[in-house]
């Protein structure tokens, strides 16, 4: 058994944590959620660079994983180095599935939907430049569905006509604020790429809420594959001889919330 580190803002990496189970069923995790400074979609740059490094250098101390997987777009395209950087532990970060999702498209017109801090982020736009295949792309940020994938998981109820609200944009959008410029493609869309790992937890919802057909894809399966491949390379620490612990950092006490991170096989709920 070998022993994995998934750290995300919230709950959303738990969408990467059932790709992991899924190819490796005897993965040890503990999960790390920073309740106390989500969302991070609404934080700059340099609040992410300042919080994340000295954040995950203590969490990989505290509980000595083989490897530490960054299971969030917006930290992944924002700190990604700097986190490396202060770990002597191979530390794996969420590519959007930009590349892919230009193969596959048949309009050549694609979305990426992240948080607004994700879809504005330079890394993005070089994964365009470098992937996109010709394709059209629009991007779409939203921290609502963010909110409504935590409130979900959560056991609380959300409505349908909330997410089309947050993702209709999307599909319609006639200009971009960040250029300036007419967009007219969004009625061409057929794959959504989901810059968020808070998202795919929402997938049954959001096909339900989208004004079109659209194909949704997201990185978690090729994370797991990489996480794979790297924990075969290692010479691994012993695992704990403790239950899987879900660390919700700044959190607050919420049954609920403790029996939907027991259903990703986390058997407690710790709050820090």
């Amino acid at each position: 058994m070998t022993h994995v580190l998934v750290f995300d803002s919230g709950v959303g990496g738990l969408s990467v944590v059932a790709e992991l189970r899924a190819l490796m069923p005897d993965l040890y995790i503990t999960y790390v959620a920073d309740d106390a400074f989500r969302p991070y979609g609404e934080k700059t740059e340099t609040q992410l660079k300042e919080r994340l490094p000295g954040l995950l250098k203590t969490m990989a101390l505290a509980v000595n994983p083989d490897v530490v997987v960054i299971a969030c777009n917006t930290a992944s395209t924002t700190a990604l180095a700097e986190i490396r950087a202060v770990l002597d532990i191979p530390v794996i970060g969420v590519v959007p599935a930009v590349k892919p999702a230009a193969q596959m498209s048949k309009t050549k017109t694609i979305a990426v939907l992240g948080t607004p801090g994700t879809v504005k982020r330079k890394y993005v736009d070089k994964l365009i430049a470098d992937f996109g295949n010709g394709c059209q792309v629009v991007l779409h940020g939203s921290t609502g569905l963010v909110d409504l994938a935590e409130r979900k998981l959560s056991g609380q109820d959300i409505n349908i006509d909330d997410i089309h609200a947050e993702i209709k944009p999307m599909f319609f959008a006639k200009y971009r604020e960040d250029t300036h410029e007419e967009n007219n493609h969004g009625e061409n869309i057929d794959i959504v790429v989901l810059a968020c790992t808070h998202f795919p937890l929402m997938m049954k919802q959001l096909k339900e809420a989208a004004p079109q057909q659209v194909r949704w894809i997201d990185s978690g399966a090729a994370i797991a594959r990489r996480t794979a491949s790297v924990l075969n390379k290692l010479t691994l620490n012993k695992v704990p001889d403790y239950p899987q612990t879900a660390l919700l950092i700044g959190g607050q006490k919420n049954v609920t919330r403790a029996r939907m991170f027991a259903k990703f096989g986390f058997v407690k709920t710790v709050i820090l």
